[in-house]
């Protein structure tokens, strides 16, 4: 499988799949905002693009990844170009937006899966789902929805927050997280991208959500550090996005991405995640 790629917001996980597709014979574009992000885009095997600022060259492009942050107005790429991408639909062989899975809300440590209906509570919950609706409203446009769990790997994870001063474990009774290895992320968008399903969702994350500090303490004793200080939610200093995280707790299935896409994930949980950091981090 070949072909080539443009990616809106070109960041931390569309540079994880463009590594990936790259050896393949891929020719990719990425966009940033930012001119000083054009070396890293450029190592991960993009061409940088300066967007909003020059026009995007959608000719020849055969898939499309759309990683732009939502606001309150939607999505930023149809805001400029959605007449220009609803006329090109036929010509694209895959869509992908990437989501969250903050879209499901609070189910207070139940799980959930793909059929679960989007009740986001937080104001960037909203606004993805409306982002999604957006995307997957264009006719003939082959969308497919990929909800990311919180995102790890070399140079971001618990080993990065453990050298910041004043670290501390936050301890909220009952509180679950999901998380995925940013390798992960990048099987999965190609596994889908071989492989093409108009419409489809899929929550990507690990097959273990667990406590937060469990996670911070595993990385404090793979490093041999001081096990960082509890502090309880409510007592914990923190900013209100920070805090909006916990104000919604669930699990979430992944068997979608193992079942219809053949994923079998590099790292199923965070110890496995985290011990393969020790040397990136």
């Amino acid at each position: 499988m070949t072909g080539t790629l443009f990616s809106f917001g070109h960041g931390y996980s569309a540079q994880a799949l463009s590594r990936q597709l790259k050896p393949n014979g891929w020719r990719i574009f990425g966009t940033t905002r930012d001119p000083a992000q054009s070396q890293a885009i450029r190592a991960s095997g993009a061409e940088p693009v300066i967007w909003p600022g020059h026009t995007p060259e959608l000719d020849g492009v055969t898939h499309l990844l759309i990683s732009t942050a939502p606001n309150a107005q939607g999505d930023p790429v149809l805001a400029a170009m959605q007449d220009e991408i609803a006329e090109r639909a036929a010509q694209f062989e895959w869509v992908g937006y990437l989501s969250t899975t903050a879209v499901y809300g609070d189910h207070q440590g139940a799980w959930v899966d793909e059929t679960t209906p989007a009740t986001p509570t937080a104001e960037r919950g909203k606004w993805r789902v409306h982002a999604e609706e957006q995307w997957r409203g264009i006719p003939g446009l082959p969308t497919h929805i990929f909800r990311l769990a919180g995102i790890y790997g070399p140079g971001r994870g618990p080993f990065s927050k453990l050298k910041r001063v004043g670290m501390r474990r936050i301890i909220k009774p009952g509180q679950v997280f999901s998380r995925i290895h940013v390798a992960d992320i990048a099987q999965v968008l190609s596994a889908s991208m071989a492989a093409p399903n108009p419409g489809a969702i899929y929550n990507v994350c690990d097959d273990e959500p667990v406590p937060p500090q469990d996670v911070i303490a595993y990385a404090a004793e793979l490093q041999g550090l001081p096990l960082p200080p509890e502090v309880s939610f409510d007592e914990a200093d923190m900013t209100p996005m920070a805090r909006s995280f916990y104000n919604e707790n669930k699990r979430v299935r992944n068997d979608r991405i193992k079942d219809e896409l053949g994923v079998s994930l590099h790292y199923p949980d965070y110890r496995v995640g985290l011990k393969s950091l020790m040397i990136d981090d």
